[in-house]
């Protein structure tokens, strides 16, 4: 190495650079290590991992009821009737063993098999990971007749191990705060929770859990006595099956085989798997041999049974479960799952040991029940000939596709780059928003499809019939690789059927309406499920035209959203106009940040009257200059803020909900006119009340003097609170300009189309991911699907939230 190349100031590396990290700590420096992700997916972890504790005292024999509350402040409590963590001195380490297990990983009852012989983490780190991440966990064990107390806070003990009062019963009760400075949001989603929670109840039959969630007063119990049979029920309600459901419950080796299916109608497959409660998406031994073994019994039967000649063929595994609902759930005492995430299990024993067990069931039911044998034939027969169809069909699709330019879809306007890594295919809704794309694109790089209508929903359509709708059959022919069918054929020659992709940016640009939005949709779901690697590769976009245009003689403005145009009414305020507090005024740039600050605060208005805190009485806890707190006994109510409350004519008391032999608290607050507005005491440990009064404490600070005048040139008036000044100044914004809001493409010229949502530079596209397979299967399957009650019962859920209704 030349002088020149070598390091001038070298760092001294020797054991000094060594940095041990003890106890928790390494969990808080590298969280995503132990619970994959810091987003929404780690913080629902953390929730995961301290029920997965209670369920495995219910798979153990010890407990049937688990209850699950998320609080108004975010914080989680799970409480169990199992046998409770042990609260004597752990011989090795000197400390209580409740102790032990909320601060040492690798420390837990599950490297044995005799405390537990069947588990759902066999890594032992869950709820000390919980407890390292959490700004607090409070942990009551009730063994012993006795009530034992804890409390730690980001992984280190502040309280000793202590009895706080007697118990009727056993079991634990955690509650936890995951902490704001590891995670990126503490907002749980109460659907993506209340799904999870569900599956369990279903895998653990007769266990009881119970979910509650404060934030919206909503509370379900989820307690299933018939176990798979009644989760394949649930699954296939609203669809016309074809036979009872067939399962099988068995153990071999200590291996524990839990099996339902039952086919429907419809064409679609779904089958779940599970190993130790643990959802495996990716599959594993267990669907191995639960797929072997199916095809091996419905073959075995046609070469047997005395059926009509016409049935009389071999089946692919893709012929029989066509239509087939099933859940596997396999419970062993040693899984080996593929990757941190154990989405795959890999145990090869488990494959031969399920094969068997399935093989016997089925064979055991076709003997007994020769009706829905053949009920099932039937079905596999038909989907090998609707198969064979697809078959043809797709060789056509390819052989068009192989040819030149000229069989290309007479409506595809191509672009001149043959470079697939430099074209862009437009897909738009309509010839009308087609013209305009057409003459405003880049015919450089730039390709237009119009499509007519809306395309087929692929989640309803078998394969044979996607093919035979001329739209589908255009998009394909323009995009260039043949749709994944299902075959093994497609997944061995994926690689040279995308060398076939003509485009690397495929745009879906559709109008801003409900139709346009159900377009997208459709395409979306026509992309995840036949071109799921598009998608993954990243070549599917979504365009972002502008939603509105403001103008005003020959000033001319195209806005992105909602959020854009505020900020941009935000600063039309500024220009004249003088706002005054007593001796203070905020003008220009003061003035637009008070604005904002004021906008802040209404926010937390809306978020605190969803949960039942009306806007007059959070008004009377803010003008207080000390906040209310709350811990485990109840309120607490600051000096004078009593005094302060009465003087607007509340009175507040504390009201206890006994529950599990605990005590919910609760606030009442007792208006004027005698209504009592209830609400949970954690609400003062929200980030909404905390946010509000500190702001409100800001905006009080800054304008010191009531009402706030308004001056601008001569003209002064008069407003009496913060939320009328903000109303009044975006009202005043309003004035003068014309704003024009887009539903169609078409709306926009040439010039226009291309300025805003087509030029390269100026663009705003959205790249299509997928975050979570499992949750994107879900939202396809219930919203696009044959399930109407699953799109009614969205709709039910999400119809408050709406903010435009185009009708």
């Amino acid at each position: 190495m030349s002088q020149e190349n070598m390091p001038q100031s070298p760092q001294l590396y020797d054991a000094s650079s060594i940095t041990v990290l003890e106890g928790l700590s390494a969990v808080r420096k590298r969280p995503a290590m132990y619970i994959g992700s810091t987003d929404i997916r780690g913080l629902h972890h953390l929730v995961y991992e301290v029920v997965d504790n209670s369920i495995d005292e219910s798979m153990a024999g010890y407990c049937d009821r688990v209850s699950i509350t998320i609080h108004l402040d975010n914080s989680v409590t799970v409480s169990d009737n199992g046998r409770g963590i042990p609260v004597d001195m752990h011989p090795k380490e000197g400390k209580p063993a409740v102790e032990v297990v909320m601060t040492v990983l690798h420390a837990g009852g599950k490297f044995d098999n005799d405390a537990y012989k069947v588990s759902g983490g066999l890594h032992g780190v869950g709820v000390s990971v919980v407890n390292a991440l959490s700004e607090y966990l409070e942990v009551t064990v009730r063994r012993g007749g006795k009530r034992h107390h804890m409390r730690f806070e980001r992984g280190a003990p502040v309280t000793k191990l202590t009895v706080i009062g007697d118990a009727e019963s056993t079991g634990t009760t955690i509650r936890f705060m995951p902490d704001e400075q590891i995670f990126e949001t503490n907002q749980f989603n109460h659907e993506t929770l209340a799904k999870r929670f569900e599956e369990l109840a279903y895998l653990n039959r007769k266990l009881e859990l119970d979910f509650r969630d404060e934030r919206t007063n909503e509370r379900a119990t989820y307690r299933f006595d018939g176990g798979l049979h009644e989760f394949v029920a649930d699954l296939n309600a609203g669809e016309q099956t074809i036979h009872d459901i067939i399962g099988g419950l068995g153990e071999v080796d200590g291996l524990v085989v839990d099996f339902a299916l039952q086919y429907n109608a419809n064409y679609k497959e779904e089958v779940l798997t599970f190993a130790n409660n643990i959802r495996t998406r990716e599959g594993g031994t267990h669907l191995q041999g639960f797929k072997t073994a199916l095809t091996r019994a419905i073959n075995t039967y046609i070469e047997k049974a005395d059926i009509p000649k016409k049935f009389k063929q071999k089946l692919t595994g893709d012929d029989v479960r066509e239509g087939l609902t099933a859940v596997i759930s396999v419970k062993l005492p040693q899984p080996q799952f593929e990757g941190q995430t154990k989405t795959k299990l890999g145990n090869s024993e488990v494959a031969g040991q399920v094969a068997k067990m399935v093989f016997e069931a089925m064979n055991t039911h076709f003997e007994e029940n020769p009706k829905d044998a053949k009920a099932i034939v039937e079905k596999a027969v038909d989907a090998a000939r609707a198969r064979e169809a697809a078959r043809k069909a797709k060789e056509l699709v390819r052989r068009k596709g192989a040819l030149s330019d000229h069989s290309l879809p007479g409506k595809l306007a191509d672009c001149q780059s043959k470079k697939p890594e430099e074209s862009e295919l437009f897909i738009v809704e309509g010839d009308s928003a087609g013209g305009s794309a057409k003459q405003g694109r880049d015919p450089r790089f730039q390709a237009i499809l119009p499509l007519r209508g809306k395309i087929l929903n692929v989640e309803r359509t078998r394969t044979d019939k996607m093919l035979g709708n001329k739209e589908i059959r255009n998009l394909i022919t323009a995009i260039g690789p043949t749709p994944y069918m299902g075959d093994a054929e497609n997944e061995e020659k994926e690689a040279e059927n995308m060398a076939r992709l003509r485009y690397h940016k495929i745009v879906i640009m559709t109008d801003a309406d409900v139709d346009g939005a159900h377009i997208r949709t459709l395409l979306l779901t026509f992309f995840y499920r036949r071109y799921e690697k598009l998608i993954t590769s990243g070549y599917i976009y979504i365009a972002q035209p502008p939603l509105y245009r403001v103008f005003k003689g020959d000033f001319e403005r195209f806005i992105k959203d909602e959020e854009e145009l505020s900020s941009f009414l935000l600063g039309r305020i500024g220009e004249d106009v003088v706002v005054g507090s007593g001796e203070v005024s905020f003008a220009g740039q003061t003035l637009t940040a008070l604005i904002e600050r004021i906008r802040f605060l209404e926010a937390r208005f809306h978020e605190a009257a969803s949960y039942g805190l009306p806007e007059e009485l959070l008004l009377a806890l803010l003008k207080h200059p000390r906040l209310a707190a709350s811990d485990f006994a109840g309120i607490d109510l600051p000096e004078g803020l009593a005094d302060h409350l009465a003087g607007a004519g509340y009175t507040v008391t504390t009201e206890a909900e006994e529950m599990d032999e605990e005590r919910r608290l609760y606030a009442v607050f007792i208006s004027p006119n005698l209504a009592r507005h209830r609400i949970a005491v954690e609400f003062f440990s929200s980030r909404i009340y905390r946010r509000a009064h500190e702001t409100y404490g800001e905006l009080v600070a800054q304008c010191p003097t009531l009402p706030l005048t308004i001056t601008r040139k001569e003209e002064i008036r008069e407003v009496g609170g913060f939320f009328e000044l903000c109303k009044t100044l975006m009202d005043d914004a309003l004035k003068g300009v014309n704003i024009q809001r887009y539903k169609g493409l078409g709306e926009m010229n040439p010039e226009q189309l291309w300025e805003t949502t087509m030029n390269p530079e100026k663009r705003s596209f959205l790249q299509v991911d997928i975050e979570d397979i499992d949750d994107c299967d879900t939202i396809f399957s219930q919203l696009m699907g044959e399930k109407v009650e699953h799109r009614k019962n969205f709709i039910d859920r999400n119809a408050l939230s709406i903010k435009e209704l185009d009708i």
